[in-house]
Order: structure tokens, then sequence, then C-alpha cells
């Protein structure tokens, strides 16, 4: 079967030429397939498009009807394949990023006003949610995800370092003391994140390879890094924290870090990820390098952490 688009272009052109050969040659086909296109849509129709005799082609009362909505429909496709390119290579359009809460209040809000300065064409929707969202399902074009990233379809690229570090306030460690080894952390009350596999409410991963599993427990847990953070700043306890969230209490001596002989786990890394398109779009390719760039070489939130 002949294609109906081609067919339609077809139409148009020989109605512009005013003749079979004249399509043809603008169109880079023979007139024996110009011919075939024609008459294939004549027969999809039911109707004759144009009169034609041995010497002259005339457009059919049909065929001028046709052709206003032929011509208006090629329009509207070739303007909308035109938007498309342009979305490749000019970033612009509505950019919806998916950031989790504290990281995305933090490093990526302060940081959104130099974004637009740069691409005044996009319009940033951000969403913050701790929750693992369905990129495809629930039309997002970019996430950005700090841990451990999970084996899926996504395409991703490694934007910076998550350290982790083990900390209290001193108000605590007076009252408490202070644990020398990961065991000791048995006999404090520890804080533990519900939504973290690595700083979790049982047990903080540790180490490189093989990474050490050490129970921990306490009487607070939470789902919210902010929210461990305020208590143990209230010398409630322990906490297990990426420096994103800590370093700014870490610099001001809030709370002070605690070296055990297991370093904290160094697996971690934050990522930005997106729906496995063959070519992104010109505004998530511009968001990743923008953003990339502001992490780099160190990310600003472990400037002058040991």
């Amino acid at each position: 079967m002949l294609d109906r688009l081609t067919g339609m272009e077809v139409f148009v052109k020989v109605a512009g030429a005013g003749s079979l050969s004249g399509a043809a040659r603008n169109m880079g086909l023979s007139q024996t397939m110009v011919t075939k296109h024609l008459a294939a849509l004549e027969a999809r129709l039911g109707t004759k498009l144009f009169h034609r005799t041995t010497r002259r082609l005339s457009i059919t009362e049909a065929g001028r009807r046709y052709l206003e909505s032929a011509e208006r429909l090629l329009a509207d496709l070739e303007a909308a394949e035109a938007a498309v390119a342009a979305d490749r290579v000019e970033p612009r359009g509505v950019l919806r990023l998916n950031v989790p809460l504290t990281f995305g209040i933090r490093q990526i809000a302060p940081r959104l006003a130099a974004f637009s300065t740069l691409y005044p064409k996009v319009t940033v929707e951000l969403g913050l949610s701790d929750r693992i969202v369905d990129l495809v399902e629930e039309g997002w074009d970019l996430a950005i995800r700090a841990g451990i990233l999970r084996d899926s379809n996504l395409m991703s690229r490694r934007l910076a370092p998550c350290r982790m570090v083990v900390c209290a306030a001193p108000s605590y460690l007076a009252a408490h003391g202070t644990p020398r080894v990961a065991a000791d952390l048995a006999k404090h009350n520890c804080l533990g994140y519900t939504l973290s596999e690595a700083a979790g409410a049982a047990l903080w991963q540790m180490g490189g390879e093989p990474r050490i599993d050490v129970p921990i427990s306490g009487n607070l847990r939470a789902n919210s890094g902010d929210a461990l953070l305020a208590a143990a700043l209230a010398g409630q306890g322990i906490t297990y924290q990426p420096t994103f969230i800590a370093a700014d209490d870490l610099r001001a001596g809030r709370l002070l870090p605690i070296t055990l002989e297991l370093p904290p786990f160094d697996r971690l890394a934050v990522y930005a990820v997106h729906p496995p398109e063959r070519t992104p779009s010109a505004k998530v390719r511009a968001f990743i390098d923008f953003i990339a760039d502001a992490f780099a070489p160190e990310p600003p939130w472990d400037h002058g952490l040991a």
C-alpha cells in the first residue's frame, strides 16, 4: 500500500506545479511514481481530483476542496516537526524535574535562578519527593537521585559523590560519651532514616567493599533527614547523614563528626536520571550540564570539610 501522507504531498505538488512532470521534478520522483500515488489517493477518496487529458491537467471541484484541507494538514505537520526539532537544539518548554525533598531545597532550588538566567525559555516544574517516582508513567523529564542507583532502563549521569558522616551534637557526646568503634553504636541512641538502605532504622552500612552492616537502635526513626538532623542538634542522639544535609552544622560546630574504625559507606552518589531517549531534549541536556558544572570538581556542600 502506498503511503497516504506521500500521496497527499504528491497531490499538493501536482496542484502547485500544474503538471505531473513538474511535481515529479520537485519531489525527486519518477513521473510513473507520481501517477501511482495520485491514482491511489483518488481510489481511496473515491473521486477524481484532476481532469487529465494528453495536453492539460486541471483540478476538479472536489480537488479544490481537498487541496485546502491537505495544505492545512501538511503545514500543521511541518510546524509540529519543526517544533520538535527546535526542542532538540534550543532549550525551551517545561522541564518537569523531580528531586528528593531535602536535596532539592538545599542544593537545587537555590541554583534555579542562575539556570533561568542562562535558559530563559525553559520553565522548571520542580517536584520534591523522597519517593522513587516512575519517570515514564508520571511524565517527568528528569530526576535527581542520591544513594545507590537501582538497576533500570533509565539513562544516568553521575553528578557528585554522596559522602556520609556519623555525627552528634556536643551536648549528646558530653552526656553519653563518644563511640570509638562501630560496635559501640549499639550502646547509643541512634536516629534511623526509614527511607534509606545505607542509614536505616536497624542497620547502618559502613566501609567500602566488603560492606559492613552495623546494627543500631534508638528512640526516633523518621522518613526525613531534616527531622533527624533537628533531633540530633537538640542532643537526642547520633545521626548518620549525607554531608549535603549536615555540612553547615558540622562547619559551625553544632554537630561533631565521629571517627570510627570503619569509614562511612563510600558507594553512594548523586545522579541525574532520565528516560532512555536516543537523544534527550535540549532542555534536559542543558540542565544536566548546568548542575554537573555546579557540583564540580568538588560538591559545594563538602567545601571545608575534612
